[in-house]
């Protein structure tokens, strides 16, 4: 059985004392409330990974991601960060890939599939986020951008190597719009991309491969998307800076 995931993902925001406050919060409720199998995923500012990490300890059912790093494990990079120093801080999960990364900070995929490499080879969970612009899905390309990021990005990796990469949908035009793919839509591309992986692999792969829908996900329109039969859990922005939305989102899996 795929394990069943609701990362969040706080990108850019909170303070050091806010967003301890806000982990306390969702600790304590994942400590309280029965989460089943699921596991909580928080990726947040590089500033925050070792406090949060330390009030994880003990709570089976809640780890701790970042949002990046960089693929070389040290040396002259001003202002980056490497897996080496995510995973000593606590870290377990890395997003990469993310679309923000792609669109602001240019990143290629020659590029993320080096940070995927590195990601693995020190431990890290790879969330590995691939999705289409409003331009593509329009001009009805969104399979072969999506195809072409799986491609280029992971499918250099070996069938044992790719069981340890979890796979995010984010269609870039219902990313913080308030637009939110149709739970159809999603589902449709979340099957492409299992299928993709079937392809490319085996079946068993492919069937125990986890995929996240991203993109406006919120405790409304969350059961109704996760109860698709290929979308595993979601990757979480904006709820995820409310603990009791994220918490609630976290337990659609219950129902």
């Amino acid at each position: 059985m795929r394990k069943k995931i609701v990362a969040g993902n706080w990108k850019m925001n909170l303070d050091f004392q806010q967003g301890i406050s806000l982990f306390s919060e969702i600790v304590n409720m994942a400590k309280d409330e029965v989460l089943g199998q699921q596991q909580v995923v928080v990726c947040s500012p590089f500033i925050h990974l070792h406090g949060i990490a330390q009030l994880a300890k003990g709570v089976s059912r809640v780890a701790i991601g970042a949002q990046n790093i960089y693929f070389e494990e040290k040396g002259a990079y001003t202002g980056e960060i490497s897996a080496v120093q995510v995973k000593s801080a606590g870290a377990e999960y890395v997003i990469l890939g993310h679309s923000e990364r792609r669109a602001y900070f240019n990143e290629s995929d020659d590029m993320l599939s080096k940070k995927v490499d590195a990601a693995l080879k020190h431990g890290l969970i790879p969330v590995f986020c691939i999705g289409e612009t409003r331009e593509e899905r329009e001009a009805d390309r969104y399979f072969d951008v999506i195809g072409g990021q799986l491609e280029q990005g992971v499918f250099h990796l070996s069938n044992e190597a790719f069981s340890n990469v979890v796979l995010a949908y984010e269609p870039v035009w219902a990313i913080g719009t308030g637009l939110t793919a149709s739970p159809e839509q999603a589902q449709e591309v979340h099957a492409f991309i299992r299928d993709k992986a079937a392809e490319q692999y085996n079946q068993d792969t492919a069937d125990q491969l986890t995929i996240l829908y991203g993109g406006s996900c919120n405790p409304q329109n969350a059961p109704e998307l996760f109860a698709q039969p290929d979308i595993d859990g979601g990757l979480i922005g904006g709820a995820s800076l409310k603990s009791r939305d994220f918490i609630d989102i976290a337990k659609v899996f219950n129902n």
